[in-house]
């Protein structure tokens, strides 16, 4: 393959065209012009256009990719040639996602482009055709698509090999982007789409627009299949191309209309280092702040309409107070957060990229919100393009979706987003340039994603219209359940199947012919889809539609497998789940569930390395999924032991005191991998006291003390309203305090002469400070327990701190059982109990007391006795009555002698 990437490929990834470009044949050269301007007819219809879509035997009934010569039948060279393949997908690829993304309506058919002598054939044929071709993994594309016969085109032509033109790998990656977006689900994509861009990086180096916008559309794919680290770590490796400079920071500033003080802020600074150009329509040096009353649409026409926010409370936006940062030593401090200078609309991709990424990789909570809206404000704040501010206000509406104050603001801008679609307000060339760098929905979704906020504020009637009209039925499904009404959702999917409804395409193709027998359902996907809602609607039947589903799919449809793989674990048939739950996988490996109830299955049929390759699946699909962390852990405690019995680690909460049982069994390996795989899922569930609990075990098993003394306070914060004493694991407690006093108490003694000693973190004085906070801060502040206070005391004992010690075992006394006694007292095991605790206390006095300066042991301990003594007197008869006494006597003699 060539190693330089040619200036048509160029202007035609950029979207722009820079002038006269030399050593092109003038015809492919108008061809590339023609696409970059966005005069899509003009290209697809030229005598080049129909050479290479010639139909070879004039049949129309072979699959897409056999029924196209695709070789142009004209003398060009082989450079030319693939040049004109790549200029023609282009425009197939750009005239789909016009009409089905960024609108307006579009001037060209796939019938005018492809010649064919039949009057069978329809423009609603072909495109159903397409449709069905571009089912992929067993996930349908969705039925309502336009002209998909222009995006299987487009995939035809850049499946073809290239030689010559490098840019045809970077446009494989803009139509799978594309494909996954029409499909039901995404789709796995082979590892090489992505690896072979790599000579392209580098051959774009000097060119940092390109070279970032590459990085970064490579990073959305990753996003858009769930690989969230991958994906972050593409989008700052685009920044550093681009050379964006960036920092989240704060400022102060007022975000209320009466809010009197300055407080700070948090604001996005961020700075260009692109070259700027004239590419777009839009100002460049105006800020939304800068223009009068902030009406913007009257000024520039050609953006999306932002919807003002008109609260009585809330500003439009922060009004920040002070030029400069809050944070000292900001590498930004030059630029004032309330008058930033405009971005570059590549920087602008890249910053809502990552604002996407703060979404995924934290949990849901306001906290979330917080640090996604700086991204989104500092972009619009400076509109650039027309499809990138529309990602920005589209965020912002999600953003804002969750907050009563906003809600109303993010339903009608969301509205306003949808009715700007068909509308020429702007260039189709503005729309398209920066499109593919921006995870844009289609205009369904978009559609869809109104319907879905009309149904979370309860407005179902208004979501049922928009999703019967999308002809979405599994939606329509649930908003009759919704409204209690699920055999009017049943009905539904019966007429549909039997042919008693139709949808919106089989009208069209039937004209008007009517037909009382069952129509025929040429996309199999389609139909195998409807088959699995209904098995979702009538639990009685529900095997036999699953199966049938299967059936019709030709053993394609992975959500069939995956809906009888769940029927079947739900009843407890672990065998039959796991075989319909592999073959649902094999299909589509991206389901996360699917894996995870898969891993679950076969841990209860015992199959541990199934269990945890499934497990371990679902952490790399979703890496915040903590059950499926804590599920990997147990199972890697499973794996390798000569026990049956249970260990900790199972979803279900099982008691942990089997894992010790078992533990001598356990390879250190396999321990160690349970201790990160917690470790990992604690991140994403930081409330969970069970998987804590078992973290807490698993790390003392491994050595990790000190973590197994945060572990354990965790824990008792979690569980001791509830659980009061027994939230503390006292035996991980005890072993935890011996693991400090077994060391010397000296800490001269630890190191070498000379030089500053390290002490380890998990024993002695390295683990002295955890364990202390852990009793000072959390146990001893909520827990009232004789076995704490003496672990206590044992620590304080070792430290040398004598009379802090003494007082805690006075305190152990207290709290324990001969602290409790009462006179009439029956019980004659309690008392001896209680007995043997007098004896204990009075020998730490007797051993403890002269240590203490000032302190009256003696006179402490006789009345500990004596009081004793008085409220047990019904035990007189007792053999250890006699030791009562004479310990008594022993300190009356003992006071006398001092």
């Amino acid at each position: 393959m060539s190693s330089s990437v040619s200036p048509v490929e160029k202007a035609l990834l950029r979207g722009k065209w820079p002038g006269i470009i030399q050593d092109v044949s003038v015809p492919v050269a108008d061809l590339a012009q023609a696409v970059v301007e966005g005069r899509f007819r003009d290209a697809l219809t030229s005598p080049n256009s129909r050479e290479l879509f010639h139909i070879q035997s004039g049949n129309f009934n072979s699959p897409f990719d056999q029924t196209f010569d695709l070789t142009p039948r004209s003398s060009a060279g082989p450079v030319e040639t693939e040049l004109l393949r790549l200029t023609l997908a282009v425009a197939c690829l750009h005239a789909f996602v016009q009409l089905n993304w960024t609108g307006p309506d579009l001037d060209v058919q796939p019938l005018d482009v492809i010649s064919v002598e039949s009057a069978e054939v329809t423009e609603e044929s072909v495109n159903k055709k397409a449709i069905s071709e571009l089912a992929q993994g067993g996930e349908p594309a969705y039925h309502l698509t336009k002209v998909a016969a222009f995006l299987r085109l487009a995939q035809i032509l850049l499946a073809l090999p290239y030689d010559h033109c490098q840019s045809a790998l970077w446009w494989r990656l803009r139509v799978a982007f594309i494909h996954q977006q029409v499909l039901d689900e995404p789709v796995a994509q082979p590892s090489v789409l992505l690896a072979a861009l790599e000579p392209l990086k580098a051959n774009l180096s000097t060119e940092p627009d390109l070279a970032g916008r590459l990085i970064l559309e490579a990073g959305l794919l990753e996003h858009q299949l769930s690989q969230d680290r991958s994906a972050a770590d593409l989008f700052v490796q685009a920044a550093k191309t681009t050379a964006l400079e960036y920092e989240l920071t704060g400022a102060l500033g007022k975000r209320t209309k009466f809010q009197q003080f300055d407080l700070s802020q948090l604001v996005l600074l961020a700075e260009s280092h692109l070259p700027d150009d004239d590419t777009t329509n839009l100002s460049k040096s105006m800020s939304i702040e800068e223009k009068d009353g902030g009406n913007l649409q009257e000024k520039q026409p050609n953006l999306p309409e932002d919807i003002a926010l008109n609260d009585d409370t809330l500003l439009e936006q922060t009004e920040f107070t002070s030029s400069n940062p809050s944070a000292t030593g900001s590498r930004l401090k030059h630029i004032d957060p309330s008058s930033q200078p405009p971005l570059h609309p590549v920087d602008q991709c890249i910053l809502l990229a990552m604002c996407l990424n703060v979404k995924n990789t934290s949990p849901s909570h306001g906290l979330t919100n917080e640090q996604m809206s700086p991204y989104i404000s500092r972009v619009i704040s400076h509109p650039r393009n027309w499809s990138v501010h529309t990602m920005a206000l589209l965020l912002r509406s999600r953003l804002e979706s969750s907050r009563t104050r906003t809600v109303e603001r993010s339903t009608l801008q969301l509205q306003a987003l949808i009715d700007q679609m068909p509308t020429a307000d702007s260039t189709l060339q503005e729309r398209l340039i920066y499109f593919y760098s921006i995870p844009l929905p289609s205009k369904w979704e978009l559609e869809r994603e109104l319907a879905l906020r009309f149904l979370s504020l309860g407005v179902v009637r208004s979501a049922l219209e928009i999703f019967e009209r999308l002809e979405m039925w599994e939606e329509v499904v649930k908003c009759w359940v919704t409204l209690e009404r699920p055999e009017k959702g049943i009905s539904i999917v019966r007429d549909l199947l039997e042919g008693r409804k139709a949808e919106a395409e089989e009208i069209v193709l039937r004209g008007k012919i009517t037909s009382a027998g069952r129509r025929e359902i040429h996309d199999n996907a389609r139909e195998a889809k409807l088959w699995c809602i209904l098995g979702d609607l009538e639990p009685d039947k529900a095997v036999e539609h699953y199966e049938r589903a299967w059936k019709i799919s030709k053993g394609s449809s992975a959500r069939a497998m995956r809906a009888l793989g769940g029927y079947y674990f739900a009843r407890a048939k672990f065998n039959e789940a796991i075989t319909c739950l592999k073959r649902a996988v094999a299909i589509n490996p991206l389901i996360s569930r699917s894996w995870f109830i898969l891993g679950c299955a076969a841990m209860r049929v015992e199959d541990w390395e199934e269990a945890k390759n499934a497990f371990a699946r679902c952490v790399a699909i979703d890496e915040d999924d903590a059950e499926s962390w804590n599920n990997l852990a147990s199972m890697y405690l499973r794996i390798g032991t000569t026990s049956g019995k249970k260990v900790p680690d199972e979803a279900d909460g099982t008691d942990e005191k089997s894992a010790e049982e078992s533990s001598q069994s356990i390879p250190f390996s396999n321990k160690l991998l349970a201790f990160r795989a917690l470790k990992q899922g604690l991140k994403f569930s930081y409330d969970n006291w069970r998987m804590w609990s078992n973290y807490m075990v698993v790390a003392m098993d491994v050595g990790e003390l000190a973590e197994s003394c945060r572990a354990l306070g965790r824990v008792v914060e979690e569980t001791s309203d509830k659980m009061g004493a027994d939230s503390v694991d006292i035996d991980v407690l005890e072993r935890l305090v011996a693991a400090v006093t077994r060391a010397p108490t000296n800490s001269e003694d630890e190191g070498a002469e000379g030089g500053e000693v390290v002490h380890n973190p998990n024993e002695g004085r390295g683990l002295l400070g955890s364990v202390s906070r852990l009793f000072e801060r959390i146990l001893l502040p909520r827990i009232s327990s004789p076995r704490v206070f003496r672990a206590y005391a044992r620590l304080l004992t070792w430290e040398g701190r004598w009379e802090e010690a003494v007082k805690t075992y006075l305190d152990s006394y207290r709290s324990g059982v001969a602290g409790a006694m009462q006179k009439g007292e029956t019980d004659v095991e309690r008392w001896r109990e209680a007995v043997r605790e007098v004896e204990e206390i009075v020998d730490v006095l007797r051993n403890f007391g002269p240590r203490v300066k000032g302190s009256k042991w003696q006179l402490q301990g006789r009345s500990i006795v004596r009081t004793f003594i008085g409220r047990t007197r019904d035990f007189e008869d007792e053999p250890e009555w006699a030791r009562l006494i004479q310990i008594q006597e022993e300190l009356s003699q003992k006071e006398e002698d001092e």
